[in-house]
């Protein structure tokens, strides 16, 4: 522990020296064009002391943390050392007490970086707990030009069983007045941010018209950066001011929250199901999740951990392809239900509506409350989940879309239907009426490449061959 708090001291003390080097080494500055330029790379260089900081404290704050637990054990244990040996009870306690003094004194030095959220009166939890060690699970919205923000945010506060446990935070992007309005009349209810960023951005000429995606991938980046380094939280439920929520939302946040936070091959819990339309789920089964090695975005939550390591390297477009690429996932996976917590009724929007209506209008949402938190999920940590799953998988029927269709499989349970080249899969998945494209080599909610979704009362596989060695990312 001592050789990484030196590692952590030393790499600040080079990022402080690269700063001071920068400020004052002799470069030529035309005032006008490198004025912008040097504000910019400050800025940046703001943001990365700012990481640094958070990094630093988290990790003062765990030392501590594992200091005060050895003592109390030692004490419990009647190992306090000699010191400790002939003392009676109070005298224990009052050891106890001087050192967790003397431990607040030794934080006092660190310097930390405390949000400026004067535009709003809020109360804002700078920490991951609440004092009965419940999580604080921040939800983020997502806001540009739709006032229709307050349909998302009705819903939201009307669902929202905590104030304290689930703070809202809008951030507003695009200074489209009318929004900014609809936002502000929800006073102390919600934290209210805006993006600061408004400057124009560059685009390659080829993409001039998918400019909207550099300008989302830049307030996204920004978002993400306030919310977990300077407001200080340590769990973020991402939203989009275009989703109707579950009422049971909170809940399963909740209820999956342990499981993300200690099963290291997950990185993402979504409300989202790709494949969720009326017909392709089971009304039935609101209470069962699953693993995909697919991102499914559209209401997810993730960690301060993980917003760590993506930030340095967040793209300046296309986020959401980005995410799903091998060099981020490193072979994580997400939590998915298999009925929707989160249906878009933005139709309108940077991707003129793709897949809307063919897909996502369909999308089933949620209504029976399941209470997650009271559930055993650990069969959905990898190594209960996986060796459940492949047996599921390829021990079932093999049956062919004909048969399904046309109800003549005599066997009862679930099937499969094997594929084994990207076009068999997509002719297949068009069959169904699931999202038959690829990102990264990965189809839509699969997992170990099989597609799983309910068809006409059956729980179907859509499934490579028994012996799949991993994704191809030619076949996206």
């Amino acid at each position: 522990m001592r050789n990484r708090s030196v590692s952590i001291v030393f790499g600040s003390l080079i990022l402080w020296g690269f700063i001071t080097y920068f400020l004052i080494s002799d470069q030529p500055v035309n005032k006008e064009q490198d004025t912008a330029r040097i504000s910019n790379q400050i800025s940046k260089l703001e943001r990365k002391v700012k990481q640094e900081i958070a990094l630093n404290e988290e990790l003062l704050q765990d030392i501590k943390e594992d200091k005060q637990r050895k003592r109390k054990l030692d004490i419990v244990n009647g190992n306090g050392g000699e010191k400790q040996k002939n003392t009676n009870h109070d005298d224990q306690n009052k050891v106890l007490i001087e050192e967790e003094e003397k431990d607040k004194e030794n934080t006092k030095s660190v310097p930390i970086e405390v949000a400026d959220v004067s535009k709003t009166s809020h109360n804002v939890p700078m920490k991951g707990k609440l004092p009965n060690g419940s999580p604080i699970i921040a939800v983020l919205v997502f806001s540009c030009n739709r006032v229709t923000v307050q349909r998302c945010l009705n819903q939201l506060i009307k669902y929202r069983p905590s104030i304290e446990q689930f703070p809202i935070i809008v951030s507003e992007d695009c200074q489209h007045r009318q929004t900014a309005e609809v936002i502000a009349r929800y006073g102390n209810e919600i934290i209210h941010i805006q993006q600061p960023d408004q400057s124009d951005i560059e685009v390659p000429p080829k993409e001039k018209k998918f400019k909207g995606y550099f300008k989302i991938a830049r307030h996204y980046g920004w978002a993400l950066n306030h919310v977990f380094f300077e407001l200080g939280y340590d769990t973020v439920i991402v939203v989009e001011d275009d989703l109707d929520i579950a009422p049971d939302f909170f809940e399963y946040f909740l209820g999956t929250y342990p499981l993300l936070v200690s099963d290291n091959s997950l990185w993402c819990v979504s409300a989202w199901n790709d494949n969720g339309k009326a017909g392709l789920v089971d009304e039935n089964a609101a209470d069962v999740l699953y693993r995909t090695d697919f991102f499914p975005g559209l209401g997810w939550m993730l960690t301060r951990q993980l917003w760590t390591e993506l930030s340095p390297k967040w793209p300046k477009s296309y986020w959401d392809d980005w995410i799903r690429q091998p060099e981020q996932r490193r072979n994580r996976a997400c939590i998915r239900p298999e009925i929707s917590r989160t249906r878009t009724f933005g139709k309108t929007g940077v991707s003129n509506g793709m897949f809307y209506e063919r897909h996502l209008k369909y999308i089933k949402l949620n209504t029976k409350f399941v209470h997650f938190t009271g559930m055993n999920l650990s069969y959905l940590l990898k190594d209960n989940y996986d060796i459940n799953f492949v047996n599921e998988v390829y021990q079932s029927t093999v049956v062919s879309f004909s048969e399904l269709k046309n109800e003549k499989v005599i066997a009862p349970g679930a099937v499969r239907i094997p594929y084994y080249t990207r076009q068999a899969y997509k002719n297949t998945a068009k069959q169904f009426g699931l999202m038959d494209d690829f990102r990264s080599g990965v189809p839509r909610t699969g997992y170990r490449g099989v597609v799983t979704f309910f068809y006409k009362g059956r729980r179907v596989h859509l499934a490579p061959s028994a012996n799949w060695n991993g994704y191809d990312i030619a076949w996206s």
